[in-house]
Formats: structure tokens, C-alpha cells, sequence
């Protein structure tokens, strides 16, 4: 229930970032087409039209960049994670057995002693 949640979440805040990024190019545009009134009406449309349509897709390709890039990174980090944990666990291993080594050393050499 709890992945669902996050997922109706994910998704609910992705459509509501869609929708500001399309209101920030549509009020872009039309600041655009406001700076050149000599433009007719239908002109003025199809510019802004056009305006929205490339930036949106201009930050489409912004955003899977960076979903790409991320994904790259989280792979690097996992894999050197994976590598610095099997690293500790043989050094610990090691410690534990020097650490066995010795007290069987010591316990060996008690036993020589004592007789």
C-alpha cells in the first residue's frame, strides 16, 4: 500500500512540475510575442505555440538527462559500496583470525608452560 502511495506521489508531483514548466513557457511566449506588437494575433498564437512546444522539449531532454546521469552515479556508487564492504569483510575475517591465531598461540604455549 505504502509503494502505491509513494508511486500516486511520485506521479501526482510529476504532472504538477509538467504543468509549472508549461505555465512558466507559456507566460515566457507570450512576454515574447508582448515585446513585438507588430505581430497580427495568429502569428502571435503560432509563435507561442511553437515557444511552448520547443521548451518543453528543451527540458524534457534536460530532465532524462539528469535521470540518466543519476542512475549512472547510483550504479558507481552501488558498485564501489559493494567493493569497499567485501574489502571490510576480509579484513575483519583476517583480524578474527590473527586474533584466533594468537589465542590458540597463547593458549598452546600456556599449556607448554604449565607442564
Amino acid at each position: 500500500m505504502s509503494e502505491s502511495r509513494s508511486a500516486l506521489a511520485d506521479e501526482t508531483e510529476g504532472f504538477l512540475l509538467a504543468h509549472a514548466h508549461h505555465d512558466q513557457a507559456q507566460r515566457e511566449a507570450e512576454e515574447l510575442c508582448a515585446r513585438m506588437p507588430w505581430m497580427t494575433t495568429a502569428q502571435a498564437e503560432e509563435l507561442t505555440g511553437h515557444y511552448v512546444r520547443r521548451r518543453l522539449e528543451v527540458t524534457r531532454q534536460l530532465l532524462q538527462g539528469t535521470v540518466r546521469r543519476a542512475d549512472e552515479l547510483r550504479q558507481e556508487y552501488e558498485s564501489r559500496y559493494a567493493h569497499l564492504r567485501r574489502a571490510l569483510l576480509r579484513r575483519h575475517a583476517a583480524g578474527a583470525c590473527a586474533v584466533l591465531a594468537c589465542a590458540a598461540g597463547a593458549g598452546t604455549l600456556a599449556g607448554v608452560l604449565t607442564r
